[in-house]
């Protein structure tokens, strides 16, 4: 799967010449100017990477990289600054001290990327990994538990669609019995909580009461 980059340089800087590098390697790259615009693209082309090129904004880039870190939940950070920086207290997972090559750049963004099995599921912002049992959401992401992983699948395949709660419990738990489900509740509490933004206000995971649930994506 290609990777995506977060790409945030100021408007004055010169052509843009590590992003187009790294596009010519194969990243798809997203470029904005500001720090209020990346925060609004990580919903949108939910990134790998976020590289923060502070030298280019003419800032230590303290402002940006935690209200990135606080809304993301942790999306990795690169932070690119000139001879000058000093080591601030920074939420970031490297930083490169200009000048240095599009070789060190792509080394220092691999190691960041998230791991994936051969079999995955992606709808949306929603990024399932059979085989790792991992979930990507929109910069967060998440261990799940194998049933998670099977109620997550059920939903993801029926994106947009009712899920009865008793066909849901019933595949999920392998059984024939729905006399007591209230355990699926509990389980889809825990699948909000690892990729809801707000679960107690769930965007995505919607329950229709005495229905079941139903997966709204775009």
């Amino acid at each position: 799967m290609q990777a995506k980059i977060l790409w945030i340089e100021g408007k004055r800087a010169e052509g843009n010449l590590f992003a187009e590098a790294l596009e010519k390697k194969g990243f798809e790259i997203t470029i904005v100017s500001t720090g209020e615009a990346a925060l609004a693209q990580i919903e949108q082309c939910d990134p790998d990477v976020v590289v923060l090129h502070a030298a280019s904004l003419r800032s230590n880039g303290k402002r940006i990289c935690k209200s990135i870190h606080a809304k993301s939940n942790g999306l990795p950070i690169i932070l690119i600054a000139d001879a000058a920086y000093k080591n601030e207290d920074l939420p970031v997972n490297s930083v490169l001290i200009l000048p240095f090559t599009i070789r060190k750049l792509i080394n220092r963004i691999v190691p960041l990327l998230p791991g994936e099995g051969k079999k995955f599921i992606h709808r949306g912002p929603i990024r399932l990994d059979l085989e790792l049992g991992r979930v990507r959401c929109q910069g967060r992401e998440a261990k799940l538990t194998p049933r998670l992983v099977k109620i997550l699948q059920i939903l993801l395949q029926n994106a947009g669609a009712v899920v009865e709660r008793e066909n849901l419990f019933r595949e999920v738990w392998n059984t024939d019995y729905v006399g007591d489900t209230r355990t699926l509740d509990v389980h889809i509490n825990w699948l909000r909580k690892a990729i809801e933004e707000d679960p107690k206000n769930p965007r995505f995971i919607k329950t229709l009461r005495g229905v079941g649930y139903r997966l709204d994506i775009s």
